[in-house]
């Protein structure tokens, strides 16, 4: 029998009898004078799993009596309030309000089967709630509807109905909490009740690594970016960082996009601490608001036109993206098309650049900082692991239809439900796991078999989903005091929730994302007092759905001769690992991924889109590291190749057949800097080809571009660079000379296709785009030109200053070569070389100066012997000519060279090195040629040839030193 009393003190808290009422029931009455942040964070997640789990009636009314009540508290119930509670407020004025009813009720079909209702001394305040002597009176009505106890449990919801309808009670919003707090400030409130003087939460401060990231953002910023990408692994904080770097920039009005309301409403609660002033709203398909400071909205609503026409396109300071799948990348771009903020963050914490690309693409291709969940555990932020990739015997996975990148739902449970597979689990389960372990599963009735078989065994288990008879907060209390030692779960701990008492992760199902998998990891690596490390039992298919694991845990690249590269160093004990770290893979999972062959585009194809469940784009393709040069040999061009994958839809299908020829094109015109693919994006932007821009219009979308995209300003004459202040007339004259001019025709002399004209000053396609058509054609140009921006970006950026002041000394504040390379970042270590970004149209001259393109088509394996190359500061040309061919290391025309970029803070003395020399020619394109640097007595600089037929040239200012010379071989070794 309940008792009807609770006493409080440590003998008989309160807070155990509260939660026990809140979780079981689905409608939540409470009327309580005053609210302290302590308390209401002590059943707060029980809260919110009744809305947003069970959907329960949550109804709160609390008072300003005596001013006790937190702001903080206040803004905190709002929240709840965004997931549909009915919060209000008596204002108290010369009247006391000194209520402590705590009323819950479970019913069906309208009638009450159970309920329960609190009345007597405990506010919402850490101190009523567990150690204060606190009496509350337990009224629970019963069965006979007319006994003493029903009547009162009647009287008391009657009572709190019409509490509700009292003239001095208003529902709660932001203005009321804002003039409360202002007036809180000026009078002392008196420790009325226990608790009365518990403080407010104190605001979080960044850590160790969201400092540094702040620091990089701020950089960023500095030199003029409007768009950035961070890279943080789970449990890094990227939410509390977007929360903090939002809150150093000033931004008044701050946007939180993301396609998932769990994300929304993490954020939500990580914002507002760090903002604890700002009014925090929704934008969803339930709710709409729009007149708060941070407002938090679902991509699939906000991307609509009607809702984006809402908002001036300056409205927001601040725009944060989060992690988001492929197929909301079209609404992403058009809602960042509509809106314009001082600062765009684009938020990831996958590790591999390849699942990056598209929202790396939104954010400018401008990566800013990155810590990845290694880097967390070498920094003592996250706990370290024990991994054991575990052979999945008991399931052949190859039976399992695979339909559009997953397996088919049904057919997957009925494979893993079984007794044969349980044992398997529980076995391992009983040798490597120790005491609090989280298990994923794949349904509902996979976790109910899998609880049902551990308790079979004596061990304490229990299923945890939506609708699961334990609530996911109880079941969570239970695993940390020890009452439960595992709890299989379906969806509901992926993110959102921190378990840091977890030190076993059971992965019992595939996972299609690598973000998931990272997320159910990212649950056991919180650090805990008493967790030495996480043991992570991770059991792993004969199917390539399952390849996501290891590219997401070791930043394995997404192609099958990377994912056999890596069996291989499995195999030999050759991983990378964090101090304190281990990993263990069954041999027939290393065979099974050293037997992975391929080569060729088709073959990398059908790797990236096995990785990412789904078709690849192209700027995924190349960021993977497949041959460009292979594809077009192969297949003529990147949508040719998609449709021999019979992966184009019938849209795309028809489109091709009608713009095959533009389409290749865009993907192959010769772009030596980078103004073509540049003035397709701002025609894009512009919606032009559904109404063809001005050219006046199209020229200033394109100075936006460069105002976004700093790293391309150096391919601008020097009089314009200055484009935050650039003359407009000057600038329309020099767009209209470069690629208009070259879209248009203007530059070629012989009768070959022109696709752009100007008409009546507008910048126009020579050929038709229907309306039918016209999204499915825009949406394949800008996957194209996407690709052309991020192949373009990693060129070998010009430093500043010329040969003649940097050859001894570099002058202060010199700019650093610019050298990010996507398409080398999985660069792989073997005892065969090492992968280097491959450059096949450098062309290095080694005669005369010599046009040539710096854009990374390839990769190049540079065999062992040439020391430690480093993929963000070597790379791989090839010679032409023969200037070089004499000494004691002769280049001969043809050879491969391996060279390293020119850092001003590191070079050193260039004096008596093989350097590569660039400057620009007289039309601004880019010319390289390969010489000995000598220093004159005189103090003049001369490029000396090796070989003596060739001439010297005297190092003059619009020379730059590019590359030093490390070593060179011919084509056969």
């Amino acid at each position: 029998m309940r008792p009807f009393l609770t006493t409080g003190g440590t003998a008989d808290p309160f807070l155990p009898h509260l939660l026990e009422a809140i979780r079981g029931a689905d409608q939540i009455d409470l009327a309580v004078a005053f609210i302290k942040s302590s308390g209401l964070a002590m059943i707060y997640q029980a809260l919110d799993d009744a809305i947003e789990i069970r959907g329960a009636r949550l109804r709160v009314l609390t008072s300003d009596y005596l001013h006790v009540t937190d702001p903080q508290a206040l803004r905190r119930l709002m929240l709840l309030a965004e997931r549909g509670a009915d919060v209000r407020v008596f204002q108290a004025e010369r009247e006391s309000f000194h209520l402590k009813a705590y009323i819950c009720t479970k019913t069906s079909a309208g009638e009450t089967v159970w309920g329960a209702a609190f009345v007597g001394s405990s506010n919402l305040s850490r101190t009523a709630l567990t150690d204060g002597l606190e009496w509350n009176l337990r009224v629970a009505p019963t069965d006979d509807a007319d006994s003493s106890d029903s009547r009162r449990f009647r009287e008391i919801r009657d009572q709190y109905e019409a509490l509700l309808a009292h003239p001095q009670v208003q529902a709660l919003d932001y203005p009321w909490i804002e003039r409360y707090e202002a007036r809180r400030r000026l009078v002392q409130y008196l420790p009325v009740a226990a608790g009365c003087e518990e403080p407010e939460e104190p605001p979080p401060e960044p850590s160790e690594v969201q400092r540094e990231a702040l620091a990089a953002l701020a950089e960023t910023r500095d030199k003029g970016f409007r768009r950035g990408l961070v890279v943080m692994a789970t449990g890094l904080g990227k939410t509390y960082l977007a929360a903090f770097d939002s809150q150093r920039m000033g931004a008044a009005r701050v946007l939180f996009v993301a396609h998932r309301e769990e994300i929304l409403m993490q954020a939500e609660a990580s914002f507002q601490r760090v903002h604890p002033g700002a009014r925090v709203g929704h934008y969803t398909g339930a709710r709409k608001q729009t007149d708060v400071d941070l407002l938090f909205a679902s991509v699939q609503t906000l991307g609509q036109a009607q809702h984006l026409e809402r908002f001036a396109p300056d409205h927001f300071d601040y725009v944060v993206i989060d992690e988001f799948h492929h197929a909301a990348a079209p609404t992403y771009r058009r809602l960042l098309q509509h809106l314009r903020p001082r600062f765009l963050l684009g938020l990831t914490a996958t590790p591999e650049r390849t699942d990056q690309s598209d929202i790396l693409s939104l954010c400018d291709d401008n990566r800013v900082y990155s810590r990845y969940l290694f880097d967390g555990i070498e920094l003592g932020l996250l706990c370290p692991f024990r991994y054991f990739g575990i052979f999945d015997e008991t399931v052949d996975y190859r039976e399992i239809p695979w339909r559009n990148g997953r397996f088919d739902p049904q057919a997957l449970e009925n494979k893993l439900a079984t007794q044969g597979r349980a044992r398997h689990a529980l076995r391992y389960w009983r040798e490597q796991g120790r005491e609090r372990t989280l298990g994923f599963c794949v349904s509902r009735s996979h976790a109910d078999f899998m609880a049902d078989r551990f308790q079979r065994e004596g061990i304490r288990a229990a299923a945890v989903y939506r609708g699961s008879s334990l609530a996911r907060s109880e079941a969570l209390e239970r695993l940390e005091q020890g009452r439960l030692q595992v709890i299989f779960s379906v969806d509901l701990f992926n993110e959102g929730v921190d378990l840091p008492a977890i030190d076993t992760v059971l992965m019992l199902r595939p996972t299609e994302s690598k973000v998931l998998f990272l997320q159910q990891l990212g649950r056991g690596l919180r650090l805990h007092p008493e967790k030495e490390h996480l043991v992570v039992l991770d059991f792993i298919g004969n199917h390539q759905g399952f390849l996501n694991k290891p590219q997401a845990l070791f930043d394995v690249g997404s192609s099958y001769r990377q994912l056999a590269e890596f069996g291989r160093r499995a195999r030999d004990g050759q991983l990378k690992l964090p101090p304190g770290c281990f990993a263990n893979y069954d041999l027939a999972i290393i065979d099974f991924l050293i037997r992975l062959q391929g080569k060729g585009p088709a073959t990398d194809y059908q790797a990236l889109r096995d990785s990412l469940n789904r078709r690849p784009t192209l700027a995924e393709f190349y960021r993977s590291g497949s041959s460009m040069q292979g594809l077009r040999k192969q297949h003529g061009h990147w949508w040719a190749l998609v449709a021999d994958q019979d992966d184009l839809t019938p849209d795309e299908a028809a489109c091709l057949d009608r713009h095959a020829g533009f389409f290749r094109e865009v993907e192959t015109t010769s772009m030596t800097k980078c103004f073509k693919a540049v003035l397709l994006e701002s025609m894009l932007d512009l919606d032009g080809f559904r109404q063809p821009p001005t050219v006046e219009a199209l020229a200033a979308q394109a100075l936006e571009v460069f105002r976004r995209r700093r790293r391309f300003i150096d391919d601008i004459h020097k009089d314009l660079r200055q484009v935050d202040a650039v003359d407009e007339r000057k600038w329309l004259t020099y767009w209209k000379g470069n690629p208009i001019n070259a879209w248009t025709g203007g530059n070629r002399k012989d009768d070959a296709k022109h696709w752009f004209e100007v008409a009546e000053g507008r910048f126009r396609p020579t050929f038709p785009v229907d309306d039918g058509e016209r999204a499915t054609f825009q949406a394949m140009v800008q996957e194209l030109v996407d690709y052309r921006l991020a192949a373009y970006e990693p060129r070998l950026a010009k430093p500043t200053d010329a040969v003649t002041a940097t050859a001894e000394e570099p002058k202060e504040g010199a700019q650093i070569l610019d050298f990010p390379q996507p398409a080398a970042a999985n660069a792989i270590e073997s005892p065969e070389g090492t992968e280097l970004p491959y450059f096949p149209d450098l062309r290095i001259a080694c005669g005369h100066f010599r046009t040539g393109s710096t854009e990374v088509e390839e990769t190049y394996r540079v065999p062992p012997g040439h020391g430690r190359v480093d993929p963000g500061r070597h790379f791989v040309a090839r010679a032409r000519g023969n200037s070089m061919n004499g000494g004691r290391n002769p280049v001969c025309d043809g050879d491969y060279l391996l060279l390293e970029l020119v850092d001003p803070t590191k070079a050193g003395s260039i004096t008596g090195n093989v350097m590569a020399i660039e400057r620009q020619d007289a039309t601004g394109d880019d010319q390289y040629l390969l010489r000995i640097i000598t220093k004159q007595p005189d103090g003049r600089y001369v490029l000396k040839a090796a070989n003596p037929d060739y001439p010297d040239f005297d190092a003059n200012e619009e020379m730059r030193p590019l590359a030093r010379l490390l070593a060179s071989w011919s084509e056969d070794g």
